[in-house]
């Protein structure tokens, strides 16, 4: 079996062996651009692939610790932009998931809870917009409408009840089950 420094007779025997003396400074260099990926090992292997092939290719006597590395960085490199250009999907079939989920139904839903609100007499009105859209407590709420916080609670329950009957649901979970 010939080795490449057998056919090349100007390379000297021990630059292969240098190659494999090198394995370890190239994992450490490959866990530093991976980043902690499990691509490391690839990546090295890749590298030194590439070194093997090429190996007449290196100038006797300069840094091959350089030359190894600069044949790593630039297959990184050509990584990150073969990845961007063409994402990897899951391991099942990405074809059949959405991309993006329509936003129009939220939209549309959204739309008919304010207008059942709009309909609701103005103190239950004015209760259940301070506490669910202004995100003010029940205690400030009080103060607020000048009552006390258990006719704040109330009023937020029968809004919440009202708003329900309104679109025709029978429960506040019939409205979340069809995207309201």
């Amino acid at each position: 079996m010939s080795t490449a420094h057998e056919s090349d007779p100007q390379q000297p025997a021990n630059t292969t062996d240098e190659l494999i003396e090198m394995i370890p400074a190239l994992r450490i260099y490959a866990r530093n651009l991976m980043r902690g990926t499990d691509e490391v090992d690839d990546l090295v292997q890749e590298t030194l692939m590439k070194a093997l092939a090429n190996v007449s290719s290196f100038q006797p006597g300069t840094n091959l610790r350089a030359w190894l590395f600069t044949i790593m960085r630039n297959s990184f490199l050509t990584r990150v932009v073969k990845r961007t250009r063409e994402p990897v999907g899951n391991a099942d079939c990405v074809s059949g998931t959405l991309v993006s989920f329509p936003k129009h139904d939220a939209h549309i839903a959204g739309n008919r809870v304010m207008a059942a609100i709009e309909r609701l007499p103005p103190q239950y009105r004015e209760a259940l917009i301070l506490v669910f859209l202004m995100g003010e407590s029940y205690q400030d709420v009080a103060e607020i409408c000048g009552c006390a916080i258990g006719t704040v609670k109330s009023r937020i329950n029968r809004a919440r009840h009202m708003v329900i009957e309104d679109l025709g649901a029978t429960r506040l979970d019939d409205l979340i089950a069809a995207n309201y």
